[in-house]
């Protein structure tokens, strides 16, 4: 394989990044779940969806424009930049405003809008066509092993060992170390710091393309247009293109809001059970990254994306009528397999069926609807009815509404799309 140990190191910088990022994103919803503020973190992560409707498209003119080491290079300075910031505030003030905190989360979210569209796209790039399949499980692999560190650390960060006992996986560990819970100002302290080290990795990488690239001019509006018609041009692949992301749409949900909320008020649990569910969440994706690719092989891409639609329709569904810590913990990694595994295949079908030279924006447009959808949802359950006692569980009841809907669309479509 060419590129070898530029993917290596390129694969290195995302997972250390990955860690630290992955905690803050779980502390920051339970930050807000304990202060009793779900309502206004709810607005907040609605208006960093409107902001991203308008960051998507032009991230992927980005993308297919300029250099895309480069991109990551800035991407990682701005955010270290950023966090350290916020962080010195907190430090210095021994705590942060509720907008602050926010605002964190805001640019880590706008930041996931660049990072992972940039990473399959340098992937593909940069990698042989028959190759797809095994790189796009290796990066699956990779993310989600990052995420179930991250579940780990922010079970120790968020709750501590409170009288030495270790919540991972469910499971209360002795372990005789006594760790105070740290504030969340020291968590994205940790979590700039990763930035800088990922920064000083990804300017090591040294490639050569594999794919051509021609020079585009025009502003970004005039870019986007051209993914646009392409998409025009080939319809089917549009169409999978969105209804695959709906599993993707109802895991943003539960994992930047619903759940933190879930566990807080339906299931009355605390912090070290949220983050034992990521880690179950991430094993599952994990598992899926492995074998997806082999258990779907008796059949096409598109039918294991209506099958998995289907079955994430049920976890849903099961989540709305049930109250158990374990049961969550299984109905999440069956989440995480699932959503992983259409990505999995998702990316690959998009990558044998997308030119390079136009990925980024027809990535950029599939996710547009992917924002139109969360966007609603969100502000359907920001609702005072979804706020008050364990409503969120009528939430998790339509999230499977929608997804029975998705899967329902991709077999009225299969024939146009296996063609």
């Amino acid at each position: 394989m060419k590129n070898r140990p530029a993917l290596m190191l390129l694969f290195l910088a995302n997972a250390i990044s990955g860690i630290a990022q992955g905690i803050s994103m779980l502390a920051i919803p339970w930050y807000f779940a304990k202060t009793g503020d779900m309502g206004r973190f709810g607005l907040m992560y609605v208006l960093t969806n409107i902001i991203s409707f308008f960051w998507v498209p032009y991230a992927g003119t980005l993308i297919d424009r300029f250099n895309r080491k480069h991109l990551f290079l800035a991407l990682t300075a701005v955010s270290a930049t950023l966090l350290f910031i916020i962080s010195g505030v907190g430090f210095n003030q021994e705590g942060l405003p509720w907008f602050l905190v926010g605002f964190i989360f805001m640019v880590t979210f706008l930041n996931y809008n660049l990072h992972f569209p940039t990473l399959y796209t340098f992937v593909q790039e940069i990698t042989e066509r028959r190759y797809y399949g095994r790189i796009t499980s290796i990066i699956e692999v990779m993310n989600q092993t990052t995420s179930m560190l991250a579940g780990a650390g922010a079970a120790i960060l968020l709750e501590g060992t409170r009288g030495g006992v270790l919540n991972l996986f469910g499971f209360k560990l002795q372990t005789g170390w006594e760790i105070a819970p740290w504030t969340i100002y020291e968590i994205f302290a940790l979590d700039g710091s990763t930035y800088v080290l990922s920064f000083l990795i990804i300017a090591l990488i040294r490639y050569v393309p594999l794919l051509e690239r021609q020079a585009e001019t025009g502003d970004a509006l005039t870019r986007l247009r051209v993914g646009y018609h392409w998409l025009k041009e080939h319809p089917n692949i549009f169409l999978f293109g969105v209804a695959s992301y709906s599993i993707f749409v109802t895991v943003l949900l539960v994992l930047f809001y619903l759940g933190a909320k879930y566990v807080s008020d339906h299931l009355l649990l605390g912090g070290d059970v949220y983050a034992a569910s990521e880690m179950y969440f991430a094993l599952g994706s994990l598992i899926s990254g492995v074998a997806i690719q082999r258990l779907f092989q008796w059949t096409t891409r598109p039918m294991a994306v209506i099958l998995s639609t289907f079955t994430a329709a049920g976890i849903f569904a099961t989540l709305s009528v049930t109250q158990g810590g374990f049961v969550f913990y299984f109905v999440m990694f069956l989440l995480g397999f699932t959503n992983a595994g259409t990505r999995v295949l998702r990316t690959t079908f998009l990558f044998n069926h997308i030119p390079n030279q136009v990925f980024g924006r027809a990535g950029s447009i599939f996710f547009l609807t992917n924002i139109i959808f969360r966007t609603g949802f969100l502000l359907l359950f920001a609702l005072p009815f979804f706020q008050q006692g364990n409503n969120v569980v009528h939430a998790m009841g339509l999230l499977s509404l929608f997804l029975f809907v998705s899967g329902l669309v991709l077999i009225r479509y299969y024939q146009l799309l296996v063609k």
